[in-house]
């Protein structure tokens, strides 16, 4: 039954990988082989002979002694933990989407298209590189990615020259997103499950996250397509409102604020997210409240004031199929680690793959492997290769491998416009061609990439 398990896992891992090629939602195939995952667990029960307890994080001992009631008492519970852990990851998206929403309501980014002035193309590649490299650390790479590229699309006409923009923005973005715990969905993950923390993270991975956006740009920067100046459409000034700077600044600060509330309460991220989305929520509906117009407010009814609740707007507005698809690919992977099988996987990769670069003490996983992890996360969708890895391996809090598996789940997507989500929606903005992409910037991803490594190579013997 295990292998049954393992082939629907591998075949729901194709379909994601495939998604544009079979034109199917990489949801679809997640929640299914979530579902069958769980399912064929439970039918073939008595045949299994370890179990592991993810609260304990240990292979429960004589579990093939215990009968059936036992192992659907422990089955049962057992989903219970992994959806409770799930659980905290979706609603702490939930709250950060919303927030990032809300400022989008009050047409808060354009404030950023103000701060705009140059024509010179080398010098705007460095500003959206820096912006999307800071951005991506406070409202996460995908936000900041669909951010920046919005303001192109504002102030560039030419496609081709916004192309060049967009594949840059993108290994940014994925830089910037590396190195904060709430900046890319993978980092979050570890950071959840108490892999990585916040001031660990900023230490071994802000220097080797910065080189990895900055070597890059450099080499572009230098390239004849960022050489003279272009034409800009300065001209159009978009209004933003009387509240669109105070809900940015007020929404940035609110999720910086999670990391500190989670630091000082101990609490799940979550809370303070769901804290920092009320705060937020109150100074929206209050500045909304301004908008209604005399008429709206004398109907007897609240229709028109549950259209103009940014709140409720913003909510309609949440990538809900996103969420969907991390509760199916984190209890698919989940499926795996239950029966222990994540965990024999990661000792034949201890075994079978030789060590690079130099040996620390302590260290039981080669970096080669999580290399080769950033490598895969082009190819295939980083969220699950970060799934397994928690279940693959059992170092403790802070290990330099979880800082290095962000590092590389991170970052390693760039390579490929379909490697990250950052890419993705890049891709759907712009109409980004695969193959142009893959010619034209993934060797600059490569090469920002290989860089960044080497330089963690470094910082991780100061810590």
């Amino acid at each position: 039954m295990e292998a049954v398990i393992i082939i629907v896992f591998i075949a729901g891992y194709l379909a994601i990988t495939l998604e544009h090629s079979l034109k199917i939602d990489k949801l679809i195939p997640a929640l299914i082989m979530m579902a069958i995952s769980w399912a064929l667990i439970s039918f073939g029960i008595d045949d299994f002979t370890t179990w592991f307890d993810s609260s304990k994080h240990a292979l429960l001992s004589n579990f093939e002694l215990l009968g059936h009631a036992e192992k659907m008492h422990i089955l049962e519970e057992t989903l219970l933990h992994h959806l409770g852990k799930t659980a905290e990851i979706l609603v702490f998206l939930l709250g950060a989407m919303t927030i990032v929403e809300i400022i989008a309501y009050f047409n808060g980014f354009s404030t950023i298209k103000n701060f705009i002035k140059t024509k010179k193309k080398s010098k705007l590649l460095w500003i959206f590189a820096v912006l999307a490299f800071i951005l991506s650390a406070i409202i996460d790479n995908l936000t900041a990615t669909i951010v920046l590229i919005s303001l192109l699309q504002k102030i560039i006409n030419d496609r081709k020259m916004r192309l060049w923009f967009a594949g840059l923005i993108v290994i940014a973005a994925n830089a910037g997103g590396a190195f904060s715990p709430i900046g890319d969905v993978t980092t979050t993950m570890l950071w959840i499950a108490n892999k990585v923390s916040t001031g660990h993270l900023f230490a071994y991975l802000l220097l080797p996250s910065l080189v990895c956006m900055i070597v890059p740009t450099f080499i572009a920067s230098r390239l004849s397509v960022f050489k003279g100046s272009l034409e800009m459409d300065t001209s159009e000034t978009e209004s933003a409102g009387r509240f669109s700077g105070t809900m940015l600044y007020l929404g940035l600060a609110a999720i910086i604020f999670v990391p500190i509330f989670k630091m000082v309460t101990h609490l799940p991220p979550y809370v303070g997210m769901m804290l920092s989305l009320g705060v937020v929520a109150v100074f929206a509906e209050i500045y909304s409240s301004s908008k209604f117009s005399l008429n709206e407010l004398d109907k007897e009814n609240s229709e028109g004031i549950v259209h103009h609740s940014p709140v409720h707007h913003s909510l309609s507005k949440i990538e809900l199929p996103s969420i969907l698809f991390f509760l199916g690919i984190l209890m698919a992977v989940a499926a795996l680690e239950s029966l222990g099988t994540l965990f024999g996987f990661a000792d034949w990769l201890k075994v079978a793959t030789p060590a690079l670069g130099t040996e620390m003490a302590g260290t039981e996983v080669s970096d080669l492997v999580v290399l080769l992890l950033g490598v895969g996360s082009a190819v295939i969708d980083n969220v699950p290769l970060v799934a397994a890895s928690l279940g693959m391996f059992s170092e403790p809090l802070d290990h330099e491998l979880w800082h290095f598996i962000a590092y590389s789940a991170g970052t390693g997507g760039s390579m490929l416009i379909i490697g990250s989500a950052a890419g993705v929606v890049a891709m759907g903005m712009e109409k980004i061609n695969f193959f142009w992409y893959l010619k034209k910037i993934s060797w600059l991803a490569l090469v920002g990439f290989l860089a960044g490594a080497i330089v963690f190579f470094f910082t991780r013997t100061l810590i």
